[in-house]
């Protein structure tokens, strides 16, 4: 089973990919959360056009990806799960948690140092929030996240299989989590104890700073709960709230050469985590 999931992967990563991504699309023309404004055509390419550059540039760059990197760790007894064995089931349950963690914390991490929120913000720069939102990340951004995640599969050493489970999620669950569909008040209510939901996560691109800085996590909901960044609901409301920063927030700045240059446009200190001054602002 293992062998014939990892000898399939690139299928696997594109079905998953498209099936979700159309899935979702005809949700949000179904059943959307907020009225769309911006025509579509103009997000749509751009934020598509975004993400096939940021998988050419992986490719380019890295030598070994992640799936890769754990086949080797295996080969060569890198890391903890390679040192101290544990039943698969065990190893894997725990490689998926525990690599959704990193990313959290990662997340954090981009919001809280300049340099790395002025990579990020382009993320958060998208003046509405759909599936192709959650495809729409800086290529720097990308290049340094692979990075992260090469060294966090080097020191835990997971199955190559639970890290091939946990990118199909986290892939499929960000386009899920940051599309612009409705669901009922109690499925909501219940189905963000297990997973982040469109409305959890749509506070995360709220215009304003101490709801930017909040609700971070991609796939599990349970890291913002635990370590203190939950925020139930936007003091806007859904339909009412503005997505988006302050700035960057003309139609032209959707367009892929600007997403691409944003990171040396203008003061990087706007929404970048100080807890303490953020509050202490949007009180006054």
């Amino acid at each position: 089973m293992t062998e014939t999931l990892l000898a399939n992967e690139p299928l696997i990563r594109i079905v998953f990919f498209l099936g979700v991504l159309i899935v979702m699309a005809i949700w949000e023309a179904a059943s959307p959360r907020r009225r769309r404004e911006i025509p579509r055509v103009i997000r749509w390419t751009n934020n598509i056009g975004v993400v096939l550059l940021d998988s050419f540039l992986v490719r380019l760059t890295f030598p070994i990806v992640a799936v890769g990197l754990a086949l080797l760790a295996a080969e060569r007894g890198w890391g903890l799960f390679n040192i101290f064995q544990a039943p698969a089931w065990l190893a894997i349950t725990v490689s998926v948690v525990a690599l959704d963690l990193a990313i959290y914390l990662q997340h954090v991490m981009f919001h809280a140092v300049p340099a790395l929120w002025r990579l990020h913000r382009m993320h958060h720069a998208d003046l509405e929030i759909d599936v192709t939102t959650g495809l729409r990340f800086h290529p720097v951004e990308i290049l340094l996240s692979m990075g992260i995640k090469l060294a966090v599969v080097a020191v835990l050493g997971p199955p190559a299989v639970a890290v091939l489970i946990f990118e199909v999620l986290l892939n499929a669950t960000a386009m899920f989590n940051h599309s612009n569909v409705k669901l009922p008040e109690n499925v909501d209510r219940v189905l963000r104890l297990l997973v982040v939901t469109p409305d959890m996560h749509r506070v995360h691109h709220s215009i304003h700073p101490a709801e930017t800085n909040s609700n971070f996590g991609f796939n599990l909901p349970w890291w913002d709960r635990l370590l203190g960044t939950y925020t139930a609901q936007p003091r806007d409301g859904h339909e009412g709230m503005t997505i988006g920063i302050e700035q960057f927030r003309t139609v032209r700045d959707l367009w892929l050469d600007r997403m691409l240059i944003q990171p040396l446009r203008g003061p990087a200190s706007g929404y970048a985590i100080n807890r303490e001054q953020t509050y202490k602002k949007e009180e006054e």
